[in-house]
């Protein structure tokens, strides 16, 4: 991949090309040195089969083990192997399963919710 940019500049000033073309030329070496594999992960499972799984892998394996002292945390759990991450958001318990576990398949929950996300004013909280 290739990035372009492109400076619109109206002053006839002759320096405006120089910086241009250097510009640029810096973005082009950049994206090139910066371009890595990407790892495509695709689902393996229905929506409603990762539901199942990932509920049943919580309520049977991991509540018991997070639950306490890690209220309204998020926890990433793997539906394939049963391993999980806590942490304070979706995206970073979901990068640190990735890391242990590249060809995971990660069903988040929030502990002590029933939601990951809510909308409106009332709690989602459940009576533990």
């Amino acid at each position: 991949m290739i990035l372009k940019v492109e400076f619109c500049d109206v002053s006839p000033n002759p320096s405006s090309e120089a910086i241009r073309s250097t510009h640029q030329a810096k973005i082009k070496e950049s994206t090139r040195s910066e371009i890595k594999s990407m790892t495509v992960r695709q689902p393996r499972y229905s929506k409603e089969e990762f539901a199942r799984r990932g509920d049943e892998i919580y309520e049977s394996q991991v509540r018991s083990q997070v639950e306490e002292g890690n209220h309204g945390k998020i926890v990433a759990i793997n539906i394939e192997t049963g391993a999980f991450e806590v942490a304070n958001t979706p995206m970073e318990a979901v990068d640190r399963l990735y890391e242990r576990e590249p060809d995971a398949q990660p069903w988040v929950i929030r502990i002590g919710h029933r939601a990951v996300f809510r909308f409106g004013s009332r709690s989602l909280s459940q009576s533990v």
